[in-house]
């Protein structure tokens, strides 16, 4: 089986309305800016996104909102991103705020197979409204679903023609646990080599995982709030 795309579009060919998207990253670290660039000129609408944050006014999946192609964000952070906040004020953008914890292990407990778990993340709020309750240990827990997505949108650093992933350092954050739970993972990676040259040791995903894979261009890799200090 060839995983091996041409570029992003390609990559992307067969991603329809009102799909339901798992798009890694962490603020703006490590996030698959060619796919959702792709998205965006393909002009896809209705998308479900499952990311930890909804990127920034005009770039990573704020790009997205500003052209009006997702209906819905489950996310965990969501500052940055004032498009984000007139769209969720004004009743135009669904969205789930989920604990970042919990957010991870839905999406952990996808890859693994396991349907459910119980956290107490959340109890005595609104997030708790509709789960089912338990009591352990004398703590109240509330029951999370396995999160899925049609798709899972990732970045790595290098993999080869066989999927098998190596993320640079923090890039790591959502993208390996979200390359287990895609029905199909797509992945970007700033280097594409060949089968054998990544070392066993240090490979993240494994290619089992991971359906699509092309080299990506042009990495922006843009700071979400640059922070200086004059001494």
């Amino acid at each position: 089986m060839n995983k091996v795309f041409e570029n992003a579009d390609e990559a992307i060919h067969d991603v329809q309305n009102g799909a339901t998207l798992m798009v890694g990253g962490f603020g703006l670290c490590g996030i698959p800016e060619n796919s959702i660039a792709a998205l965006q000129r393909k002009g896809v609408k209705e998308l479900t996104c499952i990311s930890n944050n909804a990127g920034i006014d005009g770039f990573g999946l704020g790009s997205l909102l500003q052209t009006r192609q997702v209906k819905k964000m489950m996310s965990s952070y969501v500052g940055e991103n004032a498009e984000f906040e007139r769209q969720l004020l004004s009743g135009e953008l669904e969205v789930d705020l989920i604990p970042q914890g919990t957010l991870a292990t839905r999406i952990q407990m996808a890859g693994m197979g396991i349907p459910a778990f119980f956290t107490p993340a959340g109890y005595g709020t609104e997030v708790a409204a509709g789960k089912e309750v338990r009591e352990f240990n004398g703590k109240m827990h509330l029951m999370e679903l396995a999160l899925h997505a049609d798709f899972a949108l990732v970045k790595a650093w290098k993999g080869d023609s066989m999927g098998n992933l190596v993320f640079r350092k923090t890039t790591r954050n959502f993208s390996s646990s979200m390359a287990r739970a895609g029905s199909v993972t797509i992945a970007e990676v700033e280097h594409l080599v060949a089968p054998g040259e990544l070392d066993p040791d240090s490979i993240h995903v494994p290619g089992i995982y991971v359906h699509r894979i092309f080299k990506g261009t042009t990495y922006e890799k843009r700071i979400e709030r640059r922070t200086i200090q004059l001494i």
